[in-house]
């Protein structure tokens, strides 16, 4: 017997080093696209508990998604160890694929932090994602400029969603990564907001769920 939508599974993916600790918000059961979150940088506590990553969630469940969490290897009870956001683009393909398998949907991704820099690139290519969502994207961060230059081409919908308080990319810095995209896409700078949109969470939420329904509701 399938759960009934708007439960949580807790589930077991299949990742390249051992068993990756996820958890499943189930959709509408008439849903027309799944959803991926990945959560911030693993040794600075991010796991796919953290409140960013949870009202992503909700967000893009409340639009009737199944919407899939995962702890990257190392973080929770995942197997592995922290591999610098190399192996980690491995977790998110098993972790898109496992979507795709599943639901045999399109996919909408979004990723906060880390979540983002390192996601970004697996599913900017994958072929079931049609979506990308970059929250708190970093440009400089724990001494490492992060560049986007892959996303560039990229004519998949993008929203770039940050803080104008965010330590870790000025707005300044994240206009100028936003110019060199193609079109379609969106940037939202939330004023009062610091990196992890302390205060201002509900605002994320419905800024990522008002640019998702757009997407979704596009024929």
């Amino acid at each position: 017997m399938s759960a009934a939508p708007g439960s949580i599974e807790s589930l077991a993916l299949d990742g390249p080093v051992g068993r990756l600790e996820a958890l499943l918000n189930l959709g509408a059961t008439d849903a027309q696209y799944a959803a991926l979150v990945c959560h911030p940088h693993p040794l600075f506590g991010g796991t796919m508990h953290n409140k960013v990553v949870f009202h992503a969630m909700k967000a893009l469940n409340g639009l009737g998604m199944p919407v899939l969490r995962f702890n990257f290897r190392g973080v929770g009870t995942s197997a592995g160890e922290h591999d610098h956001g190399h192996g980690e683009q491995q977790d998110v393909q098993v972790a898109l694929d496992y979507l795709a398998a599943r639901f045999g949907k399109p996919i909408v991704f979004a990723g906060f932090s880390f979540g983002a820099a390192i996601g970004l690139r697996a599913a900017m290519p994958h072929k079931d994602v049609v979506a990308l969502a970059a929250l708190g994207l970093p440009v400089n961060a724990d001494g490492r400029a992060y560049t986007y230059g892959f996303l560039e081409k990229c004519d998949k919908p993008k929203l770039l969603l940050s803080g104008g308080q965010d330590e870790f990319a000025s707005p300044a810095q994240l206009a100028e990564v936003f110019a060199r995209l193609a079109e379609p896409k969106r940037l939202v700078i939330v004023p009062e907001a610091d990196h992890f949109f302390a205060g201002q969470l509900e605002t994320l939420r419905a800024e990522l769920g008002e640019w998702a329904g757009e997407i979704t509701s596009q024929p």
